[in-house]
């Protein structure tokens, strides 16, 4: 999906994988700088639009207190590996946090 990754696109990394317990059910509205579509509500109950949401969130978030806001590590680390990230953002991730690589 990601065939010409931008060089200079990095990803915000946390520092450090505890203490984020973003949202893991029902319904959320991303904000619109996040997700430019009119509808930016993600089901977290289903399991595809959860992963979709943690994409945009890993690729689009510009802060900490986002990643914090949208992020629940113990879901992250299990959905990880099924998330289609491009090739930097997932880069810059596994450089910081090699345990998301294993």
């Amino acid at each position: 999906m990601y065939d010409r990754d931008l060089p200079d696109k990095r990803a915000v990394v946390i520092h450090s994988l505890s203490g984020f317990h973003g949202p893991v059910r029902g319904r959320v509205r991303l904000p619109h700088r996040m997700f430019w579509h009119a509808d930016r509500v993600f089901d977290l109950d289903s399991p595809a639009a959860l992963r979709r949401m943690y994409e945009i969130v890993l690729r689009e978030a510009l802060s900490y207190d986002e990643l914090r806001t949208w992020l629940d590590v113990p879901t992250l680390r299990r959905e990880w590996r099924s998330l289609s990230l491009p090739p930097s953002v997932r880069r810059d991730w596994e450089r910081r946090h090699p345990s998301l690589a294993s």
